[in-house]
């Protein structure tokens, strides 16, 4: 891993003479290599299917392992046939060892990771579970976590050592090699999910006086004299002397353009800058907006410090939105996986929250207690005004907090929003007492039709504006919308609803 020396060309190394400009794109010799290379390739390919990655062995219709390929395995491991065991597991990607061994409880998998020895390699850690590969790794020696990181690029390196406690993470970063060790603490230096924390440090730059003879010369060097070059990459950054980006090329540009064509002609000077303060939600929505495949990343002086791909940006996005389900819901991390204790204490502390919301509730049904005894038709209907007015004020609450998460609902249109959710309300809300109406009037008495529709109108109206209302005033005072208005959007829902109800009940004689 070398995570520490991004890939730059320094302007005092590059040689000023490269041969004649006009060299041709194709000369002998890298036509000799393109053709070894295509017989390479071609024998590789002699006896692989499509799809041996997912095949009727072991996975079903929708890539996910097969319960009885599991069990295989899991009967390998219980009769200590390592071999059995290793060999079960070898056809598998990366990715599908991960899911093996989060299907496996705690200590199956340190049997599981003793038995595949060398399968078990940086590209499975990187795609585990977080609480499983924080559990593995903290079942490990730290020169073994060291030798780990050291095979990683620098966000997946950050990633795998940021949860650990402090003398953990100590421990591992004395083994790490320098410069690796020097990026990592850079990186854990900057505050959680921000771009400064899930940057790639591994990227390609060059001066801006270069030609594209000179960039293609510079990216065939030997190996030996690229031992920091980036594996991966899908665009070359023109930086100028201060290592300011000044703009991108993509590698297809570079293939098709003559050699002596300069870069400055041929590179997109319109690009998107990411500051490293920049907050990982903010980030995936930039790569939708525009569209980005990998995006500079720039410190406080605009220096190009690192890039992000839109590989770890799909992460991303798949964590942001599965974050704030889990938080409507007061679930916490919502991980299967999740140890007790963090669940337990993650999901009780809403449950507390909900049972003061339901006592206001029943404070309010307490008030009304003697209308109640006279007329048991009321705590018959009753809950079906809270019900539905719930009902609505989530479905407008979960829109709005969407909304908010993706940037269409802002300072600029928040009125725009409310009036419009309002006449949905409106419109809900008389659909629904109509029918609840008309029923209560004919299974008990007309006027008892009337209450019930007046108060479902006002229950859902209220909700709707609630369900907006809330997640927005949060946002304002630069809260997650999605972590507490449930909370308040229910008791706001439910208490409407009785006071509502019972107190038309009461206003219009049908109880004394």
């Amino acid at each position: 891993m070398c995570v520490a020396r991004p890939r730059t060309l320094h302007f005092a190394a590059l040689p000023l003479d490269l041969g004649p400009m006009n060299e041709p794109v194709h000369n002998p010799e890298d036509v000799a290599l393109m053709e070894a290379r295509d017989a390479s390739e071609r024998q590789a390919m002699d006896g692989v299917r499509p799809d041996d990655r997912v095949d009727d062995e072991r996975h079903d219709e929708e890539n996910r392992l097969k319960p009885a390929y599991v069990k295989s395995v899991r009967e390998a491991l219980s009769a200590s046939d390592n071999n059995a065991v290793y060999d079960l597991v070898e056809p598998l990607h990366p990715a599908d060892v991960a899911d093996l061994l989060e299907l496996f409880d705690r200590d199956e998998r340190a049997e599981l990771t003793s038995a595949i020895t060398d399968l078990m390699s940086s590209d499975v850690v990187a795609e585990l579970n977080d609480f499983v590969r924080e559990e593995m790794m903290e079942s490990l020696a730290p020169e073994a976590v060291a030798t780990i990181v050291e095979q990683l690029e620098t966000d997946d390196a950050v990633q795998l050592i940021e949860d650990l406690d402090a003398a953990d993470q100590r421990a591992i970063l004395a083994e790490v090699e320098a410069d690796d060790r020097a990026a990592i603490e850079t990186a854990l230096s900057f505050p959680e999910e921000t771009a400064g924390r899930l940057m790639n440090r591994e990227f390609v730059a060059v001066p801006e006086h270069m030609t594209v003879g000179q960039l293609i010369d510079f990216l065939r060097e030997e190996p030996e004299n690229n031992s920091d070059f980036a594996e991966d990459f899908w665009e070359i950054f023109v930086v100028d002397e201060r290592h300011h980006p000044v703009g991108t090329c993509e590698l297809s540009w570079i293939l098709r353009t003559p050699r002596h064509i300069a870069l400055t002609d041929v590179m997109k000077r319109d690009q998107t800058l990411i500051p490293v303060t920049m907050d990982q939600e903010e980030l995936g929505l930039m790569f939708q907006k525009y569209d980005l495949i990998s995006a500079a990343v720039v410190d406080e002086e605009g220096r190009l410090v690192g890039q992000m791909t839109v590989d770890d940006v799909v992460h991303i996005i798949l964590e942001e939105a599965g974050e704030d389900a889990l938080l409507l819901s007061g679930a916490g991390d919502g991980d299967i996986n999740e140890p007790l204790r963090e669940a337990y204490s993650s999901r009780v502390r809403w449950l507390i929250a909900n049972l003061g919301t339901a006592v206001v509730a029943s404070l309010i049904i307490a008030a009304f207690g003697a209308a109640i005894e006279q007329l048991v038709a009321l705590a018959i209907l009753m809950p079906i005004v809270a019900s539905i007015g719930g009902n609505a004020g989530t479905q407008t609450m979960a829109v709005a907090v969407r909304a908010i998460a993706t940037n269409q609902l802002t300072r600029a249109n928040t009125w725009r929003i409310v009036r419009r959710e309002l006449r949905v309300a409106v419109l809900n809300g008389i659909t629904v007492a109509v029918l609840i109406g008309v029923a209560a009037g004919l299974i008990f008495e007309p006027l008892m039709g009337v209450v019930i529709g007046a108060a479902m109108v006002i229950n859902i109206i209220v909700s709707g504006l609630a369900g907006v209302l809330v997640p927005v005033i949060f946002e304002r005072l630069d809260q997650d919308p999605a972590v507490a208005s449930s909370v308040f959007v229910t008791m706001i829902t439910d208490s409407m609803g009785f006071f509502a109800f019972l107190g038309l009940a009461v206003l219009s004689g049908l109880v004394g």
